[in-house]
């Protein structure tokens, strides 16, 4: 049995894996809850929940920035949008999505504008206007000689081999059935717009599976023999409609759709409701599709230096500048891939893309190499994967260096990042309830919190000292096992533990309430920084136990900056 006096001044890790227990280059612990880790390396109590406002139902949260003093919090709720200037609801606005398509909602933002995308959602247009705000239908650009739209056509591969009779309709001369020769038709196509013999037709009547009435501006000749060469819109209700968007270049840019997952529309430079592709002039619509050996799906978009592509299998970028029909740099770089089930919202930090991974246990850093070439998908939790219970949303706050991350479970796991000071650690937020969304806003974590079958809007405040001033919520942080001279302890007697704090009022070491000199505090007073210590003259028989935990469940501010520990030891 031999001394040890075992010192920990920086946490930089956070709480890691039972499966890293045995490495020395760790600075980390075992358990690190309701706590975060300083640009110092130390740990403080994390910063309470305010009530900002009560919910009627449960809400996906999204910011919503119309210029530098003009901040909203959009809430999307099963049907509602509620938007959040502060504490103020200054909106309530009726909607296309329910509680089930609520996940999968993408959007962009240019401007006072957002643009809103489902896969089975016709896109929608937020705007901020003179009067308030109003929520109206994204409209493709319209040829006014002779009524035609800007819209995408694309032939999809299930229609290969549809082939097109068309004769003429009692209903007019501008009418016409389309008869094809295998089922294809459905009541979803009445609307939808097909592009055969040089014109744009409207699909105006369901008739049958074969059958189906439309109509043309202006007259047609009939074809002699069926027609094959056709096309219809890659958006539609029967088709779908894009499942990402972004600005990139001053173009709006489409990313897959239901019955199209791999393909990418990018509207006219300017005209962002413009998808015709015309001649291939540079500043013209483009389409491409995502080919490989393995079927693309693609989750979402972004916006960086390149365009970012991220699929099911992999991540994708286009790095052309400026991007023209002519010049389509894509790539493949990196193969990860993303969650398809619902929007996981990226996040820009740093200059690079953090995203959630495919099996939802990685969050990912796509960033580019030294030579500004290729992708790498670096792993943020490799230490700490078993805190990644099936994410459900994501943000990040810049002004605190933290990624906020709500688990299914209703916990929040939240890493405190400053690559500066090489601080990565990753730690799991709870309170009384479950935490459902998150988003920032103007340098404020907004939260969605459910609380005894209620939800309300509420945000981080370091002033609070309780979650909305009623409930109270524990801090815990526990060493990892002891191990001295590159060895795992078997056996600790250990005794004495010494933490310095700063303006700390109360806290457990290993389950004492340590006297803190001078205990008398008021709610304003900054607490006691200092040494204070507790002797535990017992012995740790299980070598995997950790060799101090600190604790406490009072309102009042908690700094840890260091641990030390003395004893004895067997290996």
């Amino acid at each position: 049995m031999g001394n040890f006096i075992k010192t920990q001044n920086m946490f930089t890790s956070g709480e890691v894996a039972p499966e890293f227990y045995a490495r020395d280059d760790i600075n980390g612990l075992s358990r690190m809850e309701n706590m975060d880790v300083l640009s110092g390396g130390g740990l403080r109590r994390r910063p309470g929940l305010t009530h900002v406002a009560d919910l009627l139902s449960c809400a996906r949260l999204i910011p919503f920035s119309v210029s530098e003093n003009e901040n909203y919090v959009l809430a999307l709720g099963s049907g509602r949008i509620w938007i959040y200037s502060g504490s103020t609801r200054v909106a309530s606005l009726e909607s296309p999505w329910d509680m089930d398509k609520i996940p999968s909602v993408q959007y962009t933002q240019r401007f006072g504008t957002m643009i809103f995308v489902h896969p089975d959602v016709a896109p929608k247009i937020l705007r901020r206007t003179d009067t308030g705000f109003e929520l109206s239908d994204f409209t493709f650009a319209r040829n006014d000689a002779d009524m035609s739209m800007h819209i995408p056509f694309i032939r999809f591969d299930d229609s290969k081999d549809i082939e097109i009779t068309v004769t003429t309709s009692e209903r007019g001369n501008n009418y016409a059935k389309f008869t094809t020769n295998a089922d294809f038709w459905s009541a979803e196509y009445v609307g939808n717009r097909m592009h055969m013999m040089g014109k744009q037709w409207i699909v105006a009547e369901y008739i049958s599976p074969t059958e189906v009435i439309a109509y043309v501006n202006g007259t047609y000749t009939l074809p002699d023999e069926p027609v094959k060469d056709w096309s219809e819109s890659a958006f539609s209700n029967a088709r779908g409609w894009p499942i990402s968007i972004v600005f990139h270049q001053d173009r709006l840019i489409f990313g897959g759709s239901r019955s199209y997952p791999a393909g990418i529309w990018m509207s006219r430079v300017g005209l962002h409701n413009n998808f015709d592709i015309g001649t291939g002039l540079d500043d013209e619509a483009i389409f491409i599709t995502l080919l490989s050996q393995q079927r693309q799906h693609i989750c979402t978009i972004v916006s960086s230096d390149n365009l970012q592509i991220l699929t099911s299998v992999g991540e994708w970028a286009i790095s052309n500048k400026p991007l023209t029909p002519s010049s389509v740099n894509i790539k493949q770089h990196t193969s990860v891939g993303s969650f398809a089930g619902r929007y996981l919202p990226t996040q820009s930090i740093e200059g690079t893309t953090v995203f959630i991974s495919n099996n939802l246990c990685d969050i990912r850093e796509l960033s580019l190499d030294e030579l500004s070439e290729n992708y790498n998908a670096t792993d943020l939790c490799t230490f700490s994967k078993h805190l990644m219970t099936s994410p459900i949303d994501m943000a990040y706050n810049d002004n605190t260096h933290q990624l906020f991350v709500v688990m299914e479970n209703g916990d929040m796991a939240v890493l405190n990042q400053n690559t500066s000071m090489g601080i990565n650690a990753w730690g799991t937020y709870k309170t009384y309830g479950d935490f459902k969304s998150v988003a920032v806003m103007d340098g404020i974590t907004y939260v969605v919190v459910s609380r005894s079958g209620k939800y309300s809007l509420e945000c981080f405040d370091s002033a609070a000292m309780r979650d909305i001033n009623t409930y109270d919520f524990a801090f815990y942080a526990a060493a990892l096992p002891l191990r001295t001279s590159s060895h795992n302890a078997s056996r600790v007697r250990i005794r004495q533990i010494r933490a310095r704090v700063i303006d700390t009022k109360s806290i457990y070491i290993n389950g004492t309430r340590v006297t803190l000199p001078n205990e008398i505090y008021t709610d304003d007073s900054p607490g006691f920084s200092g040494d204070v210590s507790v002797n535990v003259l017992g012995t740790l028989r299980n070598g995997g136990a950790p060799i101090w935990t600190i604790h406490g469940n009072e309102p009042q501010p908690a700094t840890i900056l260091s641990v030390c520990v003395s004893g004895w030891y067997s290996v």
